[in-house]
């Protein structure tokens, strides 16, 4: 470059242009504009911080506080040992839009867990109520959807394709102030066994995250959303530079499954196991560091059925390596029952690979109660009609339910609402977002059509 440019050592910026001087401006993630500026991430955040938003919740949770003993010999022995309070609470996160037309909003689940009320605040000041379409605990998402136009949308990159040291710039409200960015370097990939969540597989990067980043968008250079900001270690409280985000695949898995079934249907592999470690390795004999050994495989599972058996050694889930058991947990739990995976392993030294279905759990139906005040107490699961018509089956009813005293019965299969045809719970879910009122159920049961309104 003609023109010598000195910017702090902690600038992405400058790191960029210290680590590849022969790189074209042109090809460059940011602008040069007369021979006096420095280069600016300001054009890709310009684009990508409107789909950023804030989000404020509030509501009451349920506390529970130990009884003193001086209490319980005063009032007598029967007195209960806690009680309960109903306290009210506020709190404060971020979330990224990921579906402009449908006002789809992601978050973590820690985010709006319990919330009663969930107000989501755009960049350009408007602020509008969210409903929240379904969340997973385990994996720290949840999906929210709002009612607005001209809205703007993150695209999203394969964060398989990530490594460390890829630059990265964290977006999100951090203890209130407001839309804030920092920048930083991919850490780490992989990272598990931290105790934050139920499935882990965190990206690590030192882009400075606090409270209130949560459920906020960690980008590429190119503003595509490689994560979703989680969690931090820090004594204080505060950024030290060790921050986690979810994969934005594994959190388009997530969400993919809650648009579709309402919740996640986590797909099942049916394997015990372990990782790999020098005293495994030594006894087993193996030639690899990294994998997930298989210890057990569960009868008629999916593992039985594509092949794997114990002493197996799982190095890679549809051509992507897999370095420990933790992190092969943290896919197989977040891609979806009924995906089909290629399975690389290592057995008796010799490398193959073996073609597996997820299954679904037992008792994989949903809970409607969520899609219509009018279904509490009904379990729907996508099924089909006598004649292969598909359509959502009730698979369990409760008698005493609005529904039941209505006429639905278990085992009927909806295939229409107030005369639109439907033949799964994406699109039930569609339907009833959009009704109001009185619900007209085209029902097939037993090769019979019928009609049941429900209100």
């Amino acid at each position: 470059m003609k023109k010598q440019v000195n910017i702090l050592a902690s600038s992405i910026l400058s790191a960029a242009l210290l680590l590849s001087p022969a790189v074209s401006h042109a090809k460059l993630p940011f602008s040069f504009g007369s021979s006096d500026e420095v280069p600016s991430l300001a054009p890709m955040l310009e684009k990508t911080t409107p789909a950023v938003v804030n989000i404020s919740v509030a509501g009451s949770r349920e506390v529970k506080q130990n009884v003193p003993d001086a209490f319980r010999y005063f009032f007598g022995p029967r007195t209960p040992r806690q009680y309960k309070q109903e306290q009210p609470f506020k709190g404060l996160g971020s979330g990224v839009i990921i579906d402009a037309d449908e006002g789809y909003v992601v978050t973590n689940n820690h985010v709006v867990d319990e919330a009663d009320e969930i107000l989501i605040t755009l960049k350009d000041g408007r602020r509008f109520p969210a409903k929240k379409l379904g969340s997973d605990k385990e994996s720290d998402i949840a999906l929210l959807q709002i009612e607005a136009d001209n809205l703007t949308e993150v695209r999203l990159a394969d964060s398989d394709q990530l490594r460390v040291g890829d630059f990265a710039v964290a977006i999100g409200n951090p203890f209130g102030l407001g839309q804030t960015v920092t920048s930083g370097i991919i850490s780490a990939l992989g990272r598990s066994g931290l105790n934050i969540e139920g499935y882990e597989d965190f990206i690590q990067t030192d882009a400075a995250i606090n409270r209130g980043n949560s459920g906020g968008a960690l980008v590429d250079l190119k503003g595509q959303l490689i994560g979703i900001n989680t969690a931090i270690i820090g004594p204080g409280g505060g950024n030290v530079g060790i921050g986690f985000a979810i994969p934005a695949n594994m959190m388009k898995n997530l969400v993919d499954q809650i648009i579709q079934y309402g919740e996640v249907k986590r797909g099942h592999l049916g394997i015990t196991g372990q990782p790999i470690t020098p005293d495994l390795k030594k006894a087993m004999k193996l030639e690899t560091n990294k994998g997930a050994f298989i210890q057990q495989v569960m009868k008629d599972s999916a593992a039985e059925e594509a092949g794997l058996k114990p002493g197996d050694v799982i190095t890679s889930i549809n051509g992507k390596k897999i370095n420990s058991f933790f992190e092969l947990r943290a896919k197989i739990g977040t891609i979806g029952a009924g995906k089909t995976l290629k399975i690389g392993i290592i057995r008796d030294g010799d490398e193959k690979t073996v073609t597996a279905t997820l299954k679904e759990p037992q008792g994989g139906a949903m809970s409607a109660k969520h899609l219509h005040p009018a279904f509490e107490g009904v379990q729907l699961d996508n099924g089909k009609t006598g004649d292969g018509d598909k359509g959502i089956e009730v698979v369990d009813i409760n008698k005493r339910s609005i529904a039941a005293r209505y006429g639905l019965q278990e085992g009927d299969v909806i295939v229409a609402v107030n005369r639109t045809r439907v033949t799964d719970l994406k699109e039930l879910r569609k339907v009833l977002r959009n009704t109001k009122g009185l619900l007209v159920l085209n029902i097939i049961r037993e090769n019979t059509a019928l009609f049941i309104q429900l209100r």
